[in-house]
This record gives C-alpha cells, structure tokens and sequence, in this order.
C-alpha cells in the first residue's frame, strides 16, 4: 500500500507485525566532511544551511571524528573520505541507503534534485564496497527523472516495514512509490510537508520501532500526530519550535535503548521531552556537531544506515 489516505493507512499498519526486520542497524557508515563549504545549489530550498561565512571545515572534521568514535561505541561504523567537488557529501543518507528485502542484501541509490548533490551518487567506491565487497544488490534510482532523496524525505519505520514520506521539491509522488519499492515496503504514507521544509527527517523520527519525535507544525497532515500515537501507544513526543530549530527532530536509534541527536538538540530538550524518552526505555546521547549543522543537517542525516 501507497497511500495519501492517513486513516487507511493506520488501519493498515495496525495489522503489520514487527517483523519485517531488525528495529535499528547492524552497521552504520559516515563521509567525512573534506571540502565541506556551502552549497549555492542545496542553500535554494534548505532554509536551515548557514551563510558561507558560518563554514569552518577544520572544526567540522574534528566533530565528524568525534561522532565517528562515540557512535562506534554502539555499532560498528566505517567512515568514507570526502570530495571537494561533492560538499554536502557529509549527509550520505540521502544517497545511499540499504534495505533487506526478501532476504536479499539492497543498496539503493537516491535521485538528488540538486546537481551538486547528484554527483555524490557516481562514486563508484561506496557502489564497489557494497556490490563487490558486501554482496549487495544494486538499485540504482539516481538515473530516473523524479527527485527521491532517500531517508532524507522518507522515515522507515524497519520492524513493521512502513514508511512516512514527505514530498516537496526533494521528493515528489513518483520518487516516493519508486523508493517504496526499492525498499520493499509494506506499506507508505505520502503527505505533503509545510510551506519551507525541505525533508521528513528533521520534523520526524521514528526510534526502534516503538516510539516517536515528531514536529507537527512542519507536517502538511493535521491527522499525522493521532494517527501516530494509535501506532506508537508507548511514545509519541512533541516537540516545540526551539526544539525542532535545535535539530531535535534529527535523531536516530541505533540500538533498542538508546537515541543520539546533536548536543545543540539535546540541550534544547525540555526535561518533559527527556522524561518521556526515558519512559519508553532510550537515553538520549549526543556529540557536538556545531560546525557540521551549518550545512543544513545534523546527526541523523550524517549517518548512512546498514541493514
């Protein structure tokens, strides 16, 4: 099911066991930020990018090693070198990600909207290391017209196999059904985000499988918060303007009891937020990305995820 309609999406999703898949990664894999610089191309709809001055690439590679280590501590992580020619290349999770489907290994390649960004998707060593080296399959979207950037417009629920995607000028109806396929979904929910947002995965993450932040206020779908907590019964968390500006709507779980965010986000979290997140069983850790927030991301969009 691909759908627009919330209510028979949830009564669908409501039949889905969790058992599509492991909730949260085995691996996880980074780019490093080398010739990190601004964008022009990306700035045009990514209103949280910084002016060029802001841009310090010395600081945004200690902070990306920094994150490499801390993260290593949970799952095993590998880090890619960076390109001056690909600047934004330190969010790969809008261009590569992996899926299980049917048993079968998948790496998908995304459809960038920006030329910048497309060029991230040529790199034939992140291609080899997973076809030649992991045994991968390859599906290659990059090459179509309808723009799909990945876990950046798409939130994958990976225990029951369902999706939230947000369209805007990153994804539109087309790259989303084609992304649902790729992925192997049971079942996707389209919606439209807020006049400015430009992807779902700072307005909304679902953790493991069981719970979720979510920013409704960047959702073009009135009915996506209840229809998120007759999903998520054990947590569905709101958060406010501060918080989602702090990027705290761009976490991730990488174990079951656990969620990470940037430090900027977790110090933005009232302790409401932090109680509820321990109540559904995560403790919430955090790095200082400061100089890697500048380009229009944070922790979750750094981290390419391997299943």
């Amino acid at each position: 099911m691909i759908t627009r309609d919330i209510d028979a999406f949830i009564a669908h999703a409501l039949t889905l066991a969790s058992d599509f898949g492991p909730a949260t990664a085995r691996a996880a894999f980074l780019v490093s930020p080398d010739g990190f610089m601004r964008a022009e191309q990306s700035a045009q709809d990514n209103r949280y990018m910084a002016d060029a001055g802001a841009f310090d690439t010395g600081a945004a590679v200690r902070e990306h090693h920094a994150l490499h280590r801390a993260l290593s501590e949970e799952v095993p992580v590998f880090c890619f070198p960076g390109r001056e020619a690909t600047p934004d290349a330190v969010f790969p999770n809008n261009v590569f990600a992996t899926a299980r489907v049917d048993g079968e290994p998948r790496l998908v390649i995304g459809r960038m909207r920006h030329p910048v960004r497309q060029r991230e998707a040529e790199r034939s060593d992140i291609r080899g290391f997973f076809r030649d080296t992991l045994g991968y399959a390859e599906v290659d979207l990059s090459t179509q017209p309808h723009p799909c950037e990945l876990t950046g417009a798409l939130v994958i629920d990976r225990a029951r196999g369902v999706g939230f995607c947000g369209l805007s000028e990153r994804c539109d109806e087309t790259g989303a059904a084609r992304m649902h396929e790729a992925f192997g979904l049971r079942a996707t929910l389209m919606f439209d985000l807020a006049p400015g947002e430009y992807h779902t995965n700072v307005l909304l993450a679902v953790l493991a499988g069981r719970a979720a932040v979510v920013y409704p206020d960047g959702l073009g779908a009135a009915d996506l918060v209840p229809a998120l907590e007759a999903l998520y019964p054990a947590g569905v968390i709101e958060l406010t303007a501060s918080e989602q500006a702090a990027f705290a709507g761009n976490a991730i779980s990488l174990s079951l009891a656990s969620v990470w965010m940037s430090q900027r986000a977790h110090a933005a979290l009232r302790p409401i937020v932090v109680a509820k997140l321990e109540a559904a069983g995560f403790a919430v850790h955090s790095v200082s990305l400061d100089a890697i927030e500048a380009g229009g991301g944070s922790l979750r969009c750094c981290v390419a995820e391997v299943f």
